[in-house]
């Protein structure tokens, strides 16, 4: 299976060295293009390198790491090269798939991938549209779980889903940012110090519920006594922290919908 990724940015260069260095694909199978050429001279040595055209023509299943204005632009370029029974797979799901069909009736799938894929775990999130075959799927999924775990929604979950898996590592960066942040305003710990407590913690918490199947009310039955500090502490955070957390996500998806509309207007011009 020939594999071919369009556009070697962050994410574009991600999946192709992530294919090449876990062994799921051979520097023969790999084709790979970008607008400025010159990012390609270190990828040379793994993969075989070419215009958007050249990949469309070679690959099986093709990858578009591209902005959302940039995908119609380079589907009408590629659309008459692909193969009969090629997999176009978009990494940005601003764009709908009845707008990918417009430019060309094709088999799609739609991939948001996450930065936790540099350390192989990942929730990497994938929907296909009406004309994806079953052998699509397990064709496409191996080289999704070299990252991580693979997620399959809906297209019209895909929104919420980003926010979970895609953006959340920001999302959690921020948090705990502020957490440390006002945590050295009452001690002498460095905060360097203070950052690798927190970040063991957390990474240890998130273990002990995935491996002992715990939810987050038994985590915190475990460790708040009643009337102690821990419920103290934790009776704040769900007093004051819900609303935080609603205005988040009413606006990162309001966001997202003007995202998709600006896509929707390059589409339609």
């Amino acid at each position: 299976m020939k594999i071919g990724i369009i556009g070697y940015g962050s994410m574009g260069k991600m999946f192709l060295w992530t294919f090449y260095e876990t062994g799921v694909a051979a520097k023969e199978d790999l084709f790979v293009s970008n607008r400025t050429p010159e990012r390609l001279q270190e990828a040379e040595s793994i993969a075989h390198i070419g215009t958007n055209r050249d990949v469309a023509k070679a690959a099986d299943i093709v990858f578009l790491s591209i902005r959302p204005g940039d995908i119609k632009m380079v589907l009408e370029e590629i659309k008459d090269d692909l193969k009969s029974d090629a997999l176009v797979v978009s990494l940005n799901g601003s764009v709908s798939f009845a707008l990918l069909e417009q430019v060309t009736k094709r088999k799609f799938a739609k991939v948001i991938p996450s930065v936790t894929a540099e350390i192989r775990c990942a929730q990497t999130l994938v929907c296909y549209n009406d004309l994806v075959q079953e052998a699509d799927r397990e064709a496409l999924r191996p080289l999704l779980a070299t990252m991580g775990d693979v997620v399959e929604l809906p297209e019209q979950e895909m929104g919420m889903g980003s926010e979970l898996a895609s953006c959340m590592p920001g999302f959690i960066a921020s948090i705990f940012d502020v957490i440390c942040t006002e945590a050295k305003k009452h001690t002498t710990i460095p905060r360097e110090q203070i950052v690798n407590i927190v970040l063991r913690t957390m990474c240890g918490t998130g273990e002990l519920m995935l491996q002992k199947n715990m939810s987050f009310d038994d985590v915190v039955g475990r460790v708040a006594t009643k009337g102690g500090i821990t419920a103290v502490g934790s009776e704040v955070i769900y007093r004051e922290f819900a609303g935080t957390a609603e205005e988040l996500f009413v606006k990162t998806l309001e966001k997202r919908r003007l995202t998709a509309e600006a896509a929707t207007k390059i589409f339609e011009e």
